[in-house]
């Protein structure tokens, strides 16, 4: 904050944030439910890419883990329920639950780390990680309730190895973005 506002501004800007970070959350989650049109045609593409994950993450750094929370959730459910795509139980439900940890993870690790270049490539591997993590125990439940099994070949497959391709566009996009965005003149959050 400046360091002399009066109470009045003060509640002004905190006002000001939330309701950006509110905008700028529903933003995102307009691209998370768009973007996966630009690979709807071929799933193999899409699941390759995963082209959900990056307006969640990018959530996370830019407007916190709360609100990375509700849009990773919510994403893949709203798809499932509105188009169909990705099938509900056990695609959806898993995904939102990988999602959700991506956006929280991110926004948590980049609000206490410092704002550097290293430490955004940090928060971003290690929530890649926790939401793959999260993915493949939320894929083992639920394949148990349906009486399968989803072995550990399938969870590597599954979080790496058919992901490589969005694994490497997530590194070298989401950090450029991110530090284009901590140029507080371009977001608009007041300090």
């Amino acid at each position: 904050m400046a360091p002399f506002c009066t109470e009045k501004e003060i509640i002004m800007i905190k006002n000001h944030n939330r309701l950006l970070k509110m905008v700028l959350s529903a933003m995102f989650l307009a691209l998370a439910y768009v973007l996966p049109f630009l690979t709807g045609q071929i799933p193999e593409v899409g699941s390759m890419l995963c082209p959900m994950h990056i307006p969640v993450i990018l959530c996370g750094f830019i407007c916190g883990p709360t609100w990375a929370l509700a849009i990773g959730a919510t994403a893949p459910l709203l798809r499932s329920l509105t188009l169909h795509m990705p099938p509900l139980f056990p695609t959806a439900v898993c995904m939102a639950l990988e999602l959700a940890a991506y956006g929280v993870v991110a926004g948590i690790m980049h609000k206490a780390l410092p704002q550097k270049k290293p430490y955004v490539y940090l928060s971003l591997v290690i929530s890649m990680l926790v939401g793959r993590l999260v993915w493949g125990t939320a894929m083992f439940v639920c394949t148990g309730i349906n009486g399968g099994a989803f072995t550990f070949s399938a969870f590597i497959a599954g979080a790496f190895t058919n992901a490589l391709p969005g694994i490497i566009v997530q590194i070298v996009l989401i950090p450029v973005l991110v530090m284009v965005s901590e140029n507080k003149k371009i977001i608009g959050f007041k300090e």
